[in-house]
């Protein structure tokens, strides 16, 4: 079994938000490092949010043809693209040691306030349709 068959049979289900960073970026790691000499980059956060967007837009052109995706053939192509958007989305909070876990719990609590999330607010001109 190599070291990445080691990171990805650890009992997911139960993994946080955050061990799922620490999954994927050290899944990924060769992406934080010169092919060439081993050395760590200084990587652009731009270039990596925009890396993440990529893969959103590979979803949506999935759904727009309804295709099945090329590597995991059994498997939609938007479905496959927004797991590669979560894993870079993991990669990067893993890299620098985000507390996603605890956003998304704070978020969410935050959201079931949020009047403007309300059918009423929803329903009124300019509110938020979707």
């Amino acid at each position: 079994m190599n070291d990445y068959e080691i990171i990805v049979s650890e009992p997911l289900a139960a993994a946080s938000l955050n061990g799922f960073a620490k999954i994927c970026h050290e899944a990924n790691a060769t992406w934080w490092h010169d092919p060439s000499t081993g050395a760590l980059l200084n990587r652009n956060k731009g270039e990596m949010l925009m890396l993440i967007v990529s893969e959103i837009a590979e979803a949506l052109e999935g759904e727009r043809k309804d295709s099945m995706d090329e590597h995991l053939p059994h498997r939609k192509m938007a479905e496959v693209e927004l797991v590669d958007a979560l894993i870079r989305i993991f990669d990067y909070a893993g890299a620098y040691d985000m507390d996603i876990s605890g956003a998304f719990k704070e978020k969410m609590e935050y959201n079931l306030t949020r009047k403007d999330h309300s059918a009423e607010e929803r329903l009124k001109p300019n509110g938020k349709r979707f």
